[in-house]
């Protein structure tokens, strides 16, 4: 008699041709990484500093935004130091037409925020927007790349429509704090109101810095009936 024919698993089969036709690599160095394992490759992570803010009921991210917005809850994933494996994956995000790495990213976020009893009510994502303009000189809104990767692994939508930037301002990362507010406090505007009436929106973006972004963002939702809001961004600077 013949022996069994063992089974084939055609699931890793595939998994592996994928991978070696889309190699997963790390959003800061390239390296290649094992398929369906973190976005960022070994050596890169013993050198990134998490925040653990997404367990913290109060933390450097909520103290920042204290008495200027207010918020259910706020976390960032890292903190932003120079020449750090976060700068770099953010620089090939924003600047390198990796819009990937922000999807990737936004993964990660999601499976933290899964486990934080401060966002189980959330009902939509919603990205800080760029400029249509902006958008265009770039291919996306890499805010937006974030969003979808927590969307993703939340179950939650995300919304790219009801709120807009509809003036075009100056580039903000060489502005002290009253000049970034200066520079965005009127630059946005809610264009669906009823998508955010009653719900507890989660506004998300790249990296916080003064908050001058963010609480603008912030104060256009709060403005609609009913709304609540939690912020989430990749890193926080130190």
């Amino acid at each position: 008699m013949f022996g069994r024919i063992p089974s084939f698993d055609f699931r890793a089969l595939g998994a592996g041709l994928l991978h070696l036709m889309y190699p997963c690599l790390c959003v800061a160095c390239g390296d290649d990484l094992p398929a369906g394992k973190s976005c960022f490759c070994f050596s890169c992570r013993l050198k990134l500093e998490p925040t653990g803010m997404h367990l913290q009921e109060e933390n450097d991210f909520t103290h920042r935004l204290w008495g200027q917005l207010p918020v259910v809850h706020g976390a960032s994933m890292y903190y932003f130091t120079r020449k750090s494996p976060i700068q770099r994956a953010l620089h090939q995000l924003k600047y390198h037409n990796k819009p990937e790495v922000g999807i990737k990213l936004g993964r990660e976020m999601g499976y933290l925020l899964a486990q934080s009893p401060y966002y189980r009510d959330i009902e939509v994502v919603v990205p800080v927007p760029l400029h249509p303009r902006k958008e265009q000189l770039r291919g996306y809104n890499q805010s937006a790349m974030f969003a979808e990767g927590i969307s993703e692994v939340l179950g939650i939508p995300f919304d790219v429509r009801s709120l807009a930037r509809k003036i075009y301002s100056e580039s903000q990362t060489k502005k002290k704090r009253l000049d970034r507010f200066v520079n965005v406090e009127t630059s946005f505007e809610v264009t669906r109101p009823s998508a955010f009436t009653g719900r507890h929106i989660l506004l998300v973006d790249d990296v916080l810095t003064t908050g001058a972004t963010l609480e603008s963002c912030g104060q256009t939702i709060l403005a609609v009936q009913g709304a609540r809001l939690s912020l989430a961004t990749i890193a926080i600077a130190v």
